[in-house]
Parts: structure tokens; C-alpha cells; sequence
């Protein structure tokens, strides 16, 4: 803090000015993204509250068994489903997954690891391309989302590889 006063005396600005300034563009920044975070949390909301995620996971675990493989995955996949969408969406899916089927079990632990694995895509996108107005984000979408896929497979891996053994 006494860096930033003393460096503003040394330069000759007025620090409060400058302070108000960033403030002003900041809260213009905040009003502009705005729609984007409602649009964002209703979509959330919408996923969640109308058993599309039940669906999807049923659909999957059917899937993988019907190929004969292991479905224990399937069950910390809510987390890497949501997290694109939102970080606090995917930490409440995490702690869920904990509760229902325990903190040290297969799914909780590969919860955790999808939680810390991947990024909040869509929020991203909001955000970012959103307070600077961006429209076209071009291939920016279809690499995030190749990224988070390359974090969920990578993850499911490592919980195997580690945890392989826990029932």
C-alpha cells in the first residue's frame, strides 16, 4: 500500500484520482458482465432442478455397463458435468457426491480430484469475454472444453491409478 502512495508521489499522480477512476471502470465492468452471470445461473439452475444430470449419469452408467466396463466413475462425473458451468455449482456437486457415498469412497475421491482438475469454461467466457464485449470467441469454446475433457479423463485415470482399490 505505502509502495503504491509513494510511487504516486514520485510520479507526480494524484493516487485518489486514479483510485476513483478504477473504481468507475470497475463497477462499469461488473454492470456489463451482469447478464451474462444471470443468463449463466439460470441455465445452471435449469439443468440441475430438471433431472437432465440423473438423466445424462443414468444414461452413462447404462452405457459403460453395457460395454462391461467399471461404473464406479460414473458416479464423481456430476462435479466434471457442472464445473464448466460453475465452481461453487461443481463444489456443491462435490460435497453431494461425499455424502452419498462417502468422503473416502471411489466417487468422492475422484470428485475431488475433477473438482481441482478442470476450469469453470462457461464462467470464463461470461466473464471475460463478456466485460471486454467480445461476441465472437471463435475456437476459444472448443479448446476450453477440450482442455476440461483432457482434465475429466485425465482425472478418472489418476483416481484408477490411485485409488483403484477403494470400494
Amino acid at each position: 500500500f505505502l509502495v503504491f502512495l509513494l510511487g504516486g508521489l514520485w510520479k507526480k499522480i494524484n493516487v485518489f484520482d486514479a483510485f476513483i477512476e478504477g473504481a468507475k471502470g470497475g463497477f462499469e465492468t461488473a454492470v456489463r458482465i451482469i447478464p451474462y452471470l444471470v443468463g449463466m445461473l439460470v441455465a445452471i439452475s435449469l439443468l440441475r432442478t430438471s433431472g437432465t444430470f440423473e438423466v445424462i449419469i443414468n444414461g452413462m452408467k447404462t452405457l459403460f455397463l453395457w460395454i462391461g466396463a467399471d461404473t464406479r466413475f460414473v458416479d464423481g462425473l456430476p462435479t466434471a458435468l457442472i464445473k464448466p458451468l460453475s465452481g461453487s455449482g461443481a463444489r456443491g456437486m462435490m460435497i453431494d457426491t461425499m455424502k452419498t457415498f462417502g468422503a473416502d469412497s471411489f466417487a468422492g475421491r475422484l470428485a475431488c480430484i475433477l473438482q481441482g482438475s478442470s476450469d469453470t469454461t462457461f464462467y470464463v467466457i461470461a466473464v471475460y469475454f463478456g466485460s471486454v464485449s467480445v461476441k465472437n470467441t471463435r475456437y476459444a469454446v472448443g479448446a476450453m472444453l477440450l482442455a476440461d475433457l483432457v482434465g475429466i479423463i485425465t482425472s478418472i485415470l489418476l483416481a484408477y491409478l490411485f485409488f483403484g482399490g477403494v470400494a
